[in-house]
């Protein structure tokens, strides 16, 4: 997104599209759980828990559900099938967006005060800054619902801790072994860091960190997704279904039909 653009806090790409109404609770018929589509591909939903950059469950993931486009998660699951036979999974940690959560993502990036989280998701980065660093932003691609974060994990998985509110926090850029377990190979930095070592091809992220990146974003790219330069974590289906829409149902079982 940006300067620095940042999918996360809103990967958020101002462009000009028809939002819809904040009162809508039901998907378009093209919007599917991504469970239904690739069943193997492991979810890790960070904004339907508290441990992410604000630091609570975020306005509209009423469930831990990976929803997207069909053509968006038909694509991941044509790239999960080649992860497999080389002993990896994709993990996602979130797919569509509802434009209520990206509107908390503004209101939290005004309060100045609150910076619970900092240490780990923006350690350098002055919160005021985030808007004019392109952190955040008033829309975000992934209320589109063809956008993903996501990143690999090498099989078999292993299992991770619950992330426990009022923990010591460590840098998102900190050495894998120092930063908050997560079972994914290592990327040089966690997912939703706020720094420009998160961008995909940064010269100082080493070996084999910068190999793991562009296997991600290599095979990705095979199947139709753009990456954002800024965000390693950070995909776009080139040929979305709604280029210029920007919902706002629940991320729900019972938002989508069928």
């Amino acid at each position: 997104m940006f300067a620095i653009f940042s999918t996360f806090l809103v990967a958020a790409v101002s462009a000009p599209g028809a939002a819809r109404a904040a009162t809508e609770e039901k998907a378009p018929a093209e919007f599917v759980a991504l469970k239904d589509v690739a069943p193997s591909i492991l979810q890790d939903m960070r904004y339907h828990t508290a441990h992410n950059f604000i630091g609570s469950k975020t306005a509209g993931y009423d469930e831990p559900l990976c929803v997207l486009t069909s053509a968006a998660a038909r694509a991941l699951a044509r790239a999960q099938q080649k992860f497999l036979t080389q002993g990896y999974s994709l993990k996602v940690y979130d797919c569509y967006r509802p434009q209520r959560a990206v509107d908390q993502f503004v209101r939290w990036a005004e309060d100045l005060d609150d910076e619970l989280m900092k240490d780990e998701f923006y350690p350098r980065v002055e919160k005021s800054d985030l808007f004019t660093d392109g952190y955040i932003a008033a829309k975000s691609g992934h209320s589109r619902g063809s956008t993903v974060d996501l990143t690999l994990v090498e099989l078999p998985a292993a299992t991770t801790r619950p992330y426990v509110p009022g923990e010591k926090l460590v840098p998102c850029y900190a050495p894998a072994e120092q930063r908050f377990p997560d079972n994914s190979i290592d990327m040089g930095t966690g997912f939703d860091c706020f720094d420009t070592l998160s961008h995909t091809l940064d010269p100082r992220v080493g070996e084999p960190q910068s190999t793991n990146r562009l296997r991600l974003r290599t095979a990705l790219e095979s199947v139709g997704f753009v990456n954002l330069a800024e965000e390693w974590w950070h995909f776009t289906l080139a040929a979305e279904p709604f280029p210029a829409t920007y919902f706002d149902f629940p991320v729900s079982r019972a938002s989508l039909n069928g």
